[in-house]
């Protein structure tokens, strides 16, 4: 299969997967209110659903990079997604509340899959260069996409059919992301047992996070902004309210999806080479600009415009995260890295949520001026931890160079070459016949084999 084949398959089951996961916020929330009248219901069972992320993504990502078979792996990882989510079809409102949370909590387990597993995969699939940057750009494209998706497809089914029927739905769509899988072109796994346990795996991953400058920089700027941004649906309602138009809040994060989606198809379409972390902070930065001129914004058109402005910036920030992540991650630890970046930015998701209920500030505008402030912050942080002083810079590696993979074993093989047999395995010295004749900068013998640790 081709490059390019292979990429639309991706793209496709990864398309499948998360329209599933994005409409999963709406179905579960409305079925709750159906057949319990209570969406606070609904928000535990979802938070029930969100709630692993943070704990199963190490694991996920560690199973993933053991797997033989990465393909049968990801289907089988994307077939109990695709059951949790038709069980919840089934049992919301029929069996009691632990038991429909306990069904939530296991298929959260299998979304860490979804939100970053499979992001891994393009990497794996094409070599580095434009195709890879533009498949990720691509793959951006995708992430937004089902945003403004799987809730339409929620509502809609909800509307034609019940609640029942449209998260059923989004099980349909899952199950062909499963489906789609066994068919992605994806290089065999290691074909013996890794000598290190999972739990090393776990501890290895998160290491590889944590020793790589622009790993360790991405990961908690988008951390801190999407904990801001976790709290922009409540805040978009409040705002909307508060400008005389009640109900238009889901307009605004509309438009905030479409706008994340135009920025990231135009830069796949456009420039998808440019430095990621330029665009990362231009990203963060212009998030920030455009939801503080929304604050401001008179009009519930403005704000509507300033929301879309604040989408495309959104849509540049996720396109220069995965790049950064597939350029700076070991190729072994790589799946890992995906799945602790999006586990640990759904969990300040989920907690800047909480934050908006419990500590509002009363004020629509306010909150919404926090959130765009909690973007320049992650932009500052993501400059600090990037220019920390005494920190390693990391070599930078000009594309297409072919790099020695074992230095060490090369640097034993040239010295073997000036060893000779029964001699100790000590180099060489130079002939001298006569005390006279040797250099004078020469250094006296010491009887010492140079560079011993006992000098």
């Amino acid at each position: 299969m081709s490059g390019s084949s292979g990429t639309r398959l991706y793209l496709a089951t990864a398309f499948c997967a998360r329209t599933a996961d994005e409409g999963m916020a709406v179905g579960v929330v409305m079925l709750a209110a159906q057949r319990l009248d209570s969406a606070t219901q609904g928000a535990f069972i979802l938070a029930a659903w969100m709630a692993p992320h943070v704990l199963a993504a190490p694991t996920t990502g560690a199973l993933a990079a053991r797997a033989r078979r990465p393909g049968v792996f990801y289907a089988g990882a994307l077939t109990g997604f695709a059951g949790a989510v038709a069980a919840l079809a089934v049992t919301v409102g029929r069996l009691p509340l632990p038991a429909v949370l306990v069904i939530a909590a296991a298929g959260g387990c299998c979304g860490p899959v979804v939100s970053g597993g499979l992001s891994s995969l393009p990497a794996l699939m094409l070599g580095p260069g434009r195709e890879q940057d533009r498949a990720y750009a691509l793959d951006a494209s995708v992430h937004n996409a089902a945003g403004v998706a799987g809730p339409a497809l929620a509502g809609t089914a909800a509307a034609a059919w019940g609640s029942g029927s449209a998260v059923a739905a989004l099980a349909v769509a899952a199950a062909c992301a499963a489906a789609l899988a066994c068919a992605l072109p994806l290089p065999p796994g290691p074909a013996t047992r890794p000598d290190t346990s999972v739990r090393g795996d776990l501890t290895a991953g998160l290491a590889a996070v944590r020793g790589s400058r622009e790993l360790r920089a991405i990961t908690a700027a988008t951390s801190l902004a999407f904990l801001g941004l976790g709290a922009l649906t409540t805040t978009a309602v409040l705002l909307a309210d508060s400008r005389g138009r009640p109900g238009a809040g889901g307009w605004l994060m509309t438009a905030f999806a479409v706008g994340a989606l135009a920025g990231s198809l135009a830069l796949a379409r456009l420039r998808p080479a440019a430095a990621p972390v330029r665009l990362a902070a231009t990203g963060m930065t212009g998030t920030g600009l455009a939801l503080a001129a929304a604050a401001l914004a008179p009009g519930i058109l403005s704000c509507a415009a300033a929301f879309a402005a604040a989408g495309v910036c959104d849509g540049l920030l996720l396109t220069a995260t995965l790049r950064l992540r597939a350029d700076h991650a070991p190729p072994h630890r790589r799946t890992q890295v995906f799945t602790i970046g999006a586990g640990l930015k759904i969990s300040a998701a989920a907690l800047g949520a909480a934050l908006a209920g419990w500590a509002g500030s009363g004020s629509a505008t306010r909150d919404l001026a926090a959130v765009a402030a909690l973007q320049l912050v992650a932009v500052a942080v993501y400059a600090a931890i990037r220019r920390r002083p005494g920190t390693r810079k990391e070599p930078v590696v000009p594309r297409g160079a072919v790099v020695p993979q074992e230095p060490v074993a090369l640097q034993k093989a040239m010295s073997r070459r000036d060893r000779v047999p029964g001699e100790g395995g000590a180099p060489v010295s130079p002939p001298s016949s006569s005390r006279r004749g040797r250099s004078r900068t020469a250094p006296r013998s010491s009887g010492r084999v140079p560079g011993d640790p006992t000098r």
